[in-house]
């Protein structure tokens, strides 16, 4: 599952469009397009996942992206069918949940042949690096669902921070990540455990204030990424100079976050 492109009705890119994106962009070449090679050159095709020529078996365009040595498939192109737009339940930059229903999506995944490593960082860095190219390229797109977090993000602000971590910056944990409180007054994120295998759980009275505790937890996140998870206990600075106890449940799917 990757990361659907949300474009208003009826401005979805075809192929054509796909194709001169590609040759605009250095970083980004345009390697396989079905429909442009001739059916008689297709039968038994031997790239595995999509029948050919053009569409998918769900009658979607589609085409093959090379950036940096990674190959991606954009499934959904105009005039084939879009592509189904994941359930959301958090808006980042968005104007409206509501909004996202009048749309229509393509959506940006792994190639075969990463089959098993979609989850890594490599990867995921170059899923995200391709769909802020994309973003940037189209006028008619106007955000993106990142399925795993069940976030729809604005455009601008997507460039915006997925730009900075590329950059060296910080894990964009708002929109990749999101939070939920839970009814013991816990702060849990959402979608952390597609790159840790673990959530994070800023727990009561630690997370009394929200604001205060989605801070802590944004900054807790990025380093959780960049760890890789924990696999028992960690005392870590919060930023007021406190000390912190990270420790993780006993089904181990959870770091829980209390004062030392």
């Amino acid at each position: 599952m990757g990361i659907s492109l949300l474009f208003a009705a009826g401005k979805r890119p075809d192929s054509d469009a796909i194709a001169e994106f590609a040759s605009s962009s250095p970083e980004v070449s345009l390697t396989h397009d079905p429909a442009a090679v001739p059916r008689l050159r297709l039968v038994g095709s031997d790239r595995t996942g999509h029948p050919d020529p053009g569409e998918n078996a769900e009658g979607q365009n589609w085409v093959e992206l090379l950036r940096e040595g990674l190959t991606f498939d954009l499934v959904g192109l105009a005039p084939g069918e879009s592509t189904w737009i994941p359930e959301i339940e958090h808006c980042f930059d968005f104007p409206d949940r509501a909004l996202v229903q009048s749309c229509e999506a393509l959506q940006l995944l792994p190639g075969p042949h990463l089959a098993g490593g979609e989850r890594s960082l490599p990867v995921v860095r170059g899923l995200m690096a391709l769909a802020r190219d994309l973003a940037h390229h189209f006028e008619h797109l106007g955000g993106l669902v990142w399925p795993h977090s069940h976030s729809v993000i604005g455009k601008r602000f997507f460039e915006s921070t997925i730009t900075a971590w590329l950059e060296g910056g910080a894990f964009p944990a708002l929109g990749l990540t999101a939070f939920t409180q839970t009814a013991d007054g816990a702060l849990q994120s959402v979608g952390l455990n597609y790159f840790i295998d673990q959530e994070l759980r800023i727990e009561p009275p630690l997370a009394n204030n929200k604001v205060a505790a989605t801070r802590l937890a944004i900054r807790l996140i990025n380093q959780l990424v960049l760890m890789g998870g924990i696999a028992d206990e960690e005392h870590v600075m919060a930023p007021d100079g406190s000390g912190l106890i990270l420790r993780l449940s006993e089904n181990r799917r959870f770091v829980r976050v209390w004062n030392e």
